[in-house]
């Protein structure tokens, strides 16, 4: 089956299939950038880096708050520690987080996805 491209929403939980080159793949399509995998779906994601990630950079994530447990949140080729801000943000929402490089963060989604865990990821995209 040929690769298919997305315009920013895909639904359903979807496992990544792949990550680099400035993009993921996943359910069959591929996506350039940033990507959020939530509950709901897999959607576009401005962010471009791990530094300076705000509280607003997770307004989709606030929105589906009642269904994740746990964030995982991939900050690009190193590890990029969170702001007071975004911590304390994903906390009032009783929404636990664990940063790490990206690959790391993608593997670990696909493992908890498995699981049937309510999990969601913020994925930088790395090169």
């Amino acid at each position: 089956m040929a690769e298919r491209r997305y315009e920013g929403f895909v639904p359903g939980r979807h496992q990544i299939d792949a990550y680099g080159n400035g993009g993921f793949r996943f359910a069959d399509m591929s996506h350039k950038g940033s990507v959020l995998a939530l509950p709901s779906g897999v959607k576009a994601w401005e962010a471009t880096s791990g530094q300076g990630l705000a509280p607003a950079d997770f307004l989709a994530v606030r929105a589906e708050a009642d269904d994740i447990e746990l964030l995982i949140v991939g900050t690009g080729v190193e590890l990029v520690p969170l702001s007071e801000a975004v911590r304390w943000h994903l906390r009032e929402l009783r929404i636990a987080v664990e940063v790490m490089p990206t690959g790391a963060a993608a593997r670990t989604y696909n493992v908890l996805v498995a699981e049937g865990r309510k999990v969601a990821a913020a994925l930088v995209a790395v090169a």
